[in-house]
C-alpha cells in the first residue's frame, strides 16, 4: 500500500512528520509524492494560522470526492484545536494527535489492513520520541528537545493543540545528535516551542537549556567533522546569559539567535502576555552583540493586533530600527479560535495590517542590506544546500543562515562546506565566488 502526507505549519510538525514516516515504513507501506496513487493520504495539519485550516478543508473535499471511485483511508494530525478536531471528525477517517502516532498500526487496523507492527493503546509523549525518525535529507535534521507551552500569549493557540510543557530527556537528545553526527550530519536543529525552557517543567530532574548546549558543545568538540547546531525558537524570558556565553564558548553552536519580539510597545507587550518588556529584551540583544559579535539576529513581529494605535506601531518600529534584524518574519495579526485574544475585537482593517506589514519589511531589509554589504570581501564558509532556482548557479546558507548564491563550473556535492568569498549582496541574500 502507498501513502501520502502533506505537511503545513512550522519545523515542529516537519519534525513530527519525519517520525510518521518511520511508523509508515515499518508497516510496509511506501511513501509517495503523488497523492493520486495513494490508499492513505493524510495531513500533519497546523490550527495557529487560518490559512492552514483552509488548505485542510481544501484537500479533504478533494479525497472524499476521490472516494466514491476508490477505497481511502484519510487521517490529520499535527497542532489542533478541540474545535478544528471536532469539525474534521465528519470529514476524515481519522483524528489524532501527534503523541497517539505509534498508535497508527491500530487505527488502520479498524479498516482491515493488517500491519506487522505490534499494536499499542494509550501512547504517551514518551513513545513517540522513541520512533526513530526518517530525515528527508542526509546534511541536516531536526531534533525535537520538548513539546508543548506553558507561556500563554493571547494570540496564540499552541498551549491549547500541543498541551503544557514536557521536555524529553537529555539522554535521548545527546543520543539521537551523535547518531545523526555519526552519520556525517551538517545542520542540526533543536526544536521545541520555548526552545530554551527546556527543562523547567523538572528542575533537579534534568539539564538546563545552557547546560545541554554545554554537553552539546562538549560533543562537537570531539567530532571529527564541522557541523552547525541551531535551536529555535527562544522565548526572551528564559533568554538567559549563562545560554549566550555557551554559544560563544563552542565552535559548533552556530551564531544566530531567532529571538521574537513580537512588538516593541510595552503596552501590547503586556496584552500579548509576553511577560517582558522591550529594555528586558534589549538588554538580551545587548549581551548577545557582546558576546557573539559576530550572530545574525532573526525575530518574529505581528502588526495590527487587536487595537494596536499608531503610537504602539511606531514604537515597534523605532524598536526594529535601533536593533536591527538580520531576517523578520512578520505577520498581520489574525484571531484564532481557543486563544484568548480571539474574544477581544479585531478594530485594525487588514488593509492597515497590510500597510504596517510593508513599513516594518522595509525597516528590516534596510539594516540586512546593509549588514550585507559590510560582508564583501570577506571569505566565509558556507553549507551547499543545492542550485539556484534557475539552475544557474549554486545555492547555500552561511552559519548566520543568510541566503547565498555563487557561481562554479566544478560540480559540488550537496551537504559539504565550501569557502566562498563573498563579492555581492543583493538586499536580503548575497553572491560570491569559490575562494581560491
Amino acid at each position: 500500500m502507498k501513502y501520502f502526507v502533506l505537511t503545513l505549519g512550522c519545523q515542529m510538525n516537519l519534525s513530527d512528520s519525519e517520525r510518521l514516516i518511520t511508523v509508515f515504513s515499518n508497516m510496509g507501506f511506501q511513501k509517495t509524492e503523488n497523492e493520486e496513487e495513494a490508499d492513505i493520504l493524510g495531513i500533519v495539519a497546523c490550527s495557529v494560522r487560518q490559512k492552514a485550516i483552509d488548505k485542510v478543508y481544501s484537500r479533504i473535499h478533494l479525497w472524499n470526492k476521490w472516494k466514491k471511485d476508490r477505497n481511502l483511508i484519510t487521517f490529520v494530525t499535527g497542532c489542533l484545536l478541540e474545535d478544528d478536531k471536532k469539525k474534521f471528525l465528519k470529514n476524515f477517517d481519522l483524528v489524532f494527535e501527534t503523541n497517539d502516532i505509534a498508535g497508527l498500526p491500530e487505527m488502520i487496523s479498524q479498516y482491515g489492513v493488517v500491519t506487522p507492527t505490534g499494536l499499542k493503546t494509550h501512547h504517551k509523549q514518551d513513545e513517540f520520541w522513541d520512533i526513530n525518525p526518517s530525515y528527508d535529507s542526509n546534511y541536516e535534521a531536526f531534533i525535537p528537545i520538548q513539546n508543548g507551552c506553558d507561556k500563554f500569549c493571547t494570540y496564540c493557540a499552541v498551549p491549547y493543540t500541543r498541551g503544557r510543557e514536557v521536555s524529553r530527556p537529555s539522554s535521548e537528545i545527546l543520543d539521537e545528535l551523535k547518531v545523526l553526527l555519526g552519520k556525517g550530519y551538517k545542520s542540526i536543529t533543536l526544536l521545541g516551542q520555548n526552545v530554551n525552557s527546556y527543562g523547567l517543567d523538572k528542575k533537579g530532574e534534568e539539564l538546563s537549556f545552557a547546560a545541554l548546549l554545554e554537553e552539546i558543545g562538549k560533543i562537537g568538540e570531539a567530532c571529527e567533522h564541522r557541523f552547525w547546531l541551531y535551536f529555535t525558537s527562544p522565548h526572551p524570558r528564559d533568554m538567559t546569559v549563562d545560554v549566550i556565553e555557551a554559544m560563544a564558548k563552542y565552535k559548533c553552536l552556530a551564531k544566530q539567535v531567532h529571538l521574537p519580539l513580537q512588538s516593541g510597545d510595552n503596552e501590547i507587550l503586556r496584552k500579548m502576555n509576553r511577560n517582558h518588556t522591550l529594555a528586558d529584551y534589549k538588554l538580551i540583544i545587548e549581551n548577545i552583540r557582546r558576546l557573539l559579535p559576530e550572530a545574525t539576529i532573526f525575530t518574529d513581529i505581528i502588526v495590527g493586533f487587536t487595537d494596536e494605535d499608531g503610537d504602539n506601531f511606531e514604537n515597534t518600529r523605532r524598536a526594529m530600527e535601533e536593533i536591527g534584524y538580520n531576517m523578520a518574519y512578520i505577520a498581520c495579526y489574525s484571531s484564532r479560535p481557543g486563544a484568548v485574544s480571539s474574544r477581544w475585537d479585531d478594530k485594525i482593517s487588514m488593509e492597515e495590517k497590510k500597510r504596517r506589514l510593508h513599513i516594518l519589511s522595509d525597516v528590516f531589509i534596510k539594516y540586512a542590506s546593509r549588514y550585507n554589504e559590510e560582508l564583501v570581501g570577506k571569505t566565509l564558509p558556507v553549507l551547499v544546500s543545492g542550485k539556484s532556482r534557475d539552475g544557474s548557479r549554486w545555492a547555500g546558507l552561511t552559519e548566520g543562515k543568510i541566503n547565498i548564491q555563487f557561481a562554479s563550473d566544478k560540480e559540488i556535492k550537496i551537504g559539504t562546506f565550501i569557502d566562498i568569498k563573498i563579492s555581492g549582496s543583493t538586499g536580503i541574500s548575497l553572491q560570491g565566488k569559490l575562494s581560491l
